[in-house]
């Protein structure tokens, strides 16, 4: 008999660094789950990633107080920046001048990488989530 779910949460948590404190902490504390167990298996699958990359981790909590975790991609965002060499997005993106710039190689690259997460069909409908994401964030797509 599989045992009874009783909720999801989700979390983004900095490769490699995963410690007691908040935000994790409190997440995971106030539905009884035991949190060192946590930080030690996740830096422990992310010891080969770049340190400081952010992780979604979205978890499956179940009835008897135990959890399982499923890591995801870095956001598209996280990737966009990577790539156009910057910190943060445009403060105002679609007025004044381009906060920076990425290529078409560098959409399909990121696309690429994103597509196990996605809900696109194909690696063009990929690109194109891609290069909304460049545009919402500021950056422009050169050829």
């Amino acid at each position: 008999m599989a045992k009874k779910i009783t909720g999801y949460l989700k979390l983004q948590v900095a490769a490699g660094s995963a410690t007691p404190s908040p935000p994790i902490g409190p997440a995971l504390g106030q539905r009884g789950l035991n949190i060192m167990e946590f930080c030690k298996a996740f830096n422990a699958q992310t010891q080969g990633m770049e340190k400081g990359m952010p992780i979604p981790v979205l978890f499956t909590i179940y009835a008897d107080r135990s959890f399982t975790f499923k890591l995801r991609t870095p956001p598209i965002s996280y990737f966009l920046k990577k790539a156009a060499g910057l910190t943060k997005g445009a403060t105002t993106p679609g007025k004044g001048g381009a906060a920076g710039s990425v290529t078409k190689d560098q959409v399909r690259e990121i696309a690429e990488k994103k597509l196990v997460d996605m809900n696109a069909g194909d690696i063009n409908a990929a690109m194109l989530m891609v290069e909304g994401s460049a545009r919402s964030m500021g950056l422009k797509i050169a050829e």
